[in-house]
This record gives C-alpha cells, sequence and structure tokens, in this order.
C-alpha cells in the first residue's frame, strides 16, 4: 500500500530510515519545522535550517524513491523569544512562498504563554494570506488546556478550518476536534505519544473522516515507518483495505493538496547507491 508521511523530521533520520520507509510503502513525506534541540539566537540560523529542508532534504529524498515536502514556520518551543521570533518572521516569506513549502508548521503551543500566543496568531494569518494549510502543535504538557486554547484562538480569529490540522491528540483531545471542521492529528511515537493500537482504537471510535496519522520521527526514540505498523494494526483489528488507504494516504492527500504546490511524485525510483557517493 502506498503510503502518505504527513509529518516526519527527516533531517535527523539516516539514509537507512529513507531507504526503511521505501521499504514500508512511503512514496511522499512533509517535514514540518521544529526545534533543533539546542536554543537558536539568530534570524540566519533559521533561515539555513529553512533552506536546507527545503532544498537538501527534497534532494535527498528523491534520490532513495521518496518526494519530500516541507512545512515552515518559527516552532512554539522557540517563538517564546518575542524578539527573536519577530525578526525571523519578518524574513520568511520568501520560505512560505517555497514551491516546496506546502503548510505553515509546526505552530502553536508549548508553554502556552503570551509569546508563544502572539507567533502562533500572526502564522495563522500568514497561512491564510496565503490559502496555505496549518499544523498546529500541541504541547506535551496541559495538553487538553492547550487543545481547548487553540480552538478558542482559530475560532476569535476567523481562519479557514478545513485547512487546519491539529496535531498530536490523544484521547483525552480528539473528541475536542473531531467536531469541528479542522483536521485531527495523532502522532505514533513511543513513551510519549501513541502507540499503533491506542491510534486504532481512536479511530474505531471517531472514524476516519479528517483524521491524520503521523510517525513525527525525530532525534528522539521514534519510528519512521509507524504507519505501516498503524496500517497492519488496523487490518488485524478489521478496517478494510479502503478504510486502511483513507488513512495512510487519501487523508493526508485530501490535506496537503489545499495547496496547489502539494502534487505529489509517487513513482520515483530509488537510485544505486553508488551513484550519489561523495
Amino acid at each position: 500500500m502506498i503510503i502518505i508521511e504527513p509529518h516526519i523530521h527527516m533531517l535527523s533520520r539516516t539514509t537507512d530510515d529513507y531507504q526503511a520507509m521505501y521499504q514500508s510503502g512511503v512514496r511522499c513525506c512533509v517535514e514540518p519545522a521544529f526545534w533543533l534541540g539546542a536554543p537558536r539566537h539568530h534570524p540566519g540560523t533559521f533561515f539555513d535550517y529553512y533552506d536546507l529542508i527545503l532544498e537538501y532534504e527534497t534532494v535527498r529524498g528523491e534520490r532513495f524513491g521518496i518526494d519530500h515536502y516541507a512545512c515552515i514556520s518559527v516552532n512554539p518551543k522557540e517563538a517564546d523569544k518575542a524578539e527573536l521570533a519577530r525578526t525571523t518572521l519578518a524574513g520568511i516569506d520568501e520560505y512560505l512562498d517555497h514551491p516546496r513549502c506546502v503548510c505553515v508548521g509546526e505552530i502553536g503551543y508549548n508553554e502556552i504563554t503570551k509569546n508563544e500566543e502572539a507567533a502562533f496568531v500572526q502564522q495563522l494569518h500568514m497561512a491564510e494570506q496565503r490559502e496555505l494549510p496549518v499544523l498546529i502543535h500541541t504541547p506535551h504538557r496541559n495538553k487538553k488546556k492547550g487543545v481547548e486554547r487553540i480552538i478558542d484562538v482559530l475560532k476569535a480569529e476567523k481562519v479557514t478550518m478545513p485547512r487546519i490540522n491539529i496535531d498530536h491528540n490523544t484521547e483525552e483531545t480528539i473528541g475536542l476536534c473531531t467536531p469541528l471542521d479542522c483536521w485531527a492529528g495523532m502522532t505514533v511515537y513511543p513513551y510519549s505519544k501513541l502507540d499503533p493500537l491506542r491510534v486504532v482504537n481512536i479511530l474505531k471510535e471517531h472514524g476516519l473522516e479528517r483524521k491524520l496519522v503521523n510517525s513525527s520521527a525525530d532525534w528522539g526514540v521514534s519510528d519512521p515507518t509507524s504507519l505501516k505498523q498503524t496500517a497492519d494494526n488496523m487490518k488485524a483489528a478489521g478496517f478494510s483495505d479502503d478504510q486502511i488507504k483513507k488513512v495512510v494516504f487519501d487523508n493526508p492527500l485530501a490535506f496537503y493538496s489545499q495547496t496547489q504546490k502539494f502534487k505529489p511524485r509517487l513513482d520515483l525510483t530509488p537510485l544505486p547507491i553508488e551513484s550519489f557517493q561523495r
């Protein structure tokens, strides 16, 4: 089954991971901007990073048969540095307008502060002006409070809800998102988020409409083939092939296709390893 991975941080993955993803059925992936693991102090370091995920990772993915896109933003964990966020956002337009930028994200909350919210709201409007989808990060702590505040902000700012994905939901928050016109994301990530069986149980209870499942694989303990594992668990739980396809392919295709920039090439062929050795 062909898989579109809607949220994965390939900057932190190896070439072996690209190969494993291809073997598991992944033919397209989207990489959101995130915290690199150490604080950034200058806008230029953000811009260099955007160049990397928009340009180099696209080339690296194509070498392994995977069409790579990116989401661009000042992420919530670094948005609390108000001056750094303001200066970076003042220079972010060219990256949002890049042909490989198909979404604004991750934005949202980390500690649910005023500075985070200011950057969140500004970037919501940047996305709205460009008619780009939006990927929203929900906090690791106080998740229910964070999701409730996210929903309040979305309503107050009158954004286009079908272009919104509220991500990293758990059993505690998924019910808050499902009644809305936005998308609800779930992350298969050991220890801090969900495992495939918990995702399957949530899908059983809350349905498949406007649901996105991702691996969010990054520097931490994570698996870039989590969507194949989720598909296998769905099959074991009695979901049909069409239902599985809806979750791992149709839904991410529909979400990102809200921008004309998303035109995934699903027939890329991995190049021989020896052809791109340096």
